[in-house]
């Protein structure tokens, strides 16, 4: 079968598409499935450039969310049938086998790229608002709100009950942004302080949710409400910044970090509430996850890099 594989830590151009070992047939408990599509992210970028936290031996396969069918069933299992559509842990890949206990079924009416395009930004955005105790009726202020991960929080923190305020570098983003429910956007390359002080009447943002970092974070210091929390998302801006901790001593304000990556180990009863809320609201249509682009397998490192110029809005799927 073909896979997508990154075979040195050179970025994008070092994922190259090669004919694999087919893995089989299931064993007892496991499950074949037939990949249907596979969504990417910036994380994925940083893994094929060494600079991920997660950093698997080479060569590897390139992204971690998918989605297909059941096309075989190991001895003892019973909670799938041939054909159920489920999401999985596999990559970019034709064909994976793995444990059932490790896929979940995707509920009816969902479909497959949607199911492969949602599971890290949302997760992200979930915990990421749970931990910064966003309440109903506090502004939330997204950066990146054209990124996956900045869409999904847009999509959450007005299912949540806030009021939005989305940043982005586009107007194309913005408007993405909107028809996910952002009250108030904002073109952050000329900056954004004053415009968030006019939507808030001078308060600042209650949470300020940052994948971005870096030049961006300083000037959110400087628009949080007091007793606010910034959230640290990530650095697509490429600079980690340093909170100056008078900023947050006048404002009252918090700085909270987190990751998903040890989530499931580190609280795994929190990790699999939050799986079970995202796969509910997904099922009964109550986030929307957005993909901009859509990629053959064989052209891989160019969803990557779709991703590195920012032409992607919300998410890049990969398609067998």
């Amino acid at each position: 079968m073909k896979a997508a594989l990154c075979e040195t830590l050179d970025g994008p151009d070092a994922v190259v598409v090669r004919t694999v070992d087919d893995p089989g047939d299931p064993g007892t408990g496991q499950i074949r499935v037939a990949i249907g599509a596979c969504g990417v992210s910036f994380a994925d970028v940083l893994m094929t450039r060494g600079g991920y936290q997660v950093k698997p031996p080479l060569p590897f396969v390139v992204g971690g969310e998918a989605a297909g069918h059941v096309t075989a069933l190991g001895a003892d299992v019973e909670d799938f049938a041939v054909g159920d559509a489920v999401l999985v842990s596999a990559g970019c890949v034709e064909h994976a086998v793995m444990d059932a206990s490790r896929a979940t079924r995707i509920p009816e009416g969902v479909d497959i790229e949607a199911a492969a395009s949602f599971r890290s930004n949302y997760t992200t955005a979930l915990y990421g608002l749970e931990r910064g105790r966003l309440r109903a009726g506090e502004t939330l202020l997204v950066h990146g709100a054209g990124g996956g991960v900045g869409l999904a929080a847009v999509d959450v923190g007005k299912l949540m009950g806030a009021t939005v305020i989305a940043t982005a570098g586009s107007e194309a983003k913005l408007a993405v942004a909107r028809e996910l429910g952002a009250d108030h956007l904002i073109d952050y390359r000329d900056g954004f302080r004053e415009a968030v002080k006019e939507a808030t009447e001078q308060r600042g943002a209650d949470v300020i949710y940052d994948p971005v970092g870096g030049d961006v974070f300083d000037e959110s210091m400087r628009c949080v409400a007091p007793f606010g929390r910034i959230l640290i998302v990530g650095f697509t801006g490429g600079r980690a910044a340093l909170a100056k901790t008078n900023h947050l001593l006048i404002k009252d304000a918090e700085a909270i970090g987190f990751t998903i990556g040890a989530l499931g180990q580190r609280d795994p009863a929190r990790a699999a509430r939050i799986h079970r809320t995202l796969m509910n609201w997904l099922g009964a249509g109550r986030i929307k996850p957005y993909i901009s682009h859509r990629v053959p397998l064989a052209q891989t490192a160019d969803a990557l890099k779709l991703i590195v110029n920012r032409e992607v809005i919300g998410k890049a799927v990969v398609v067998p």
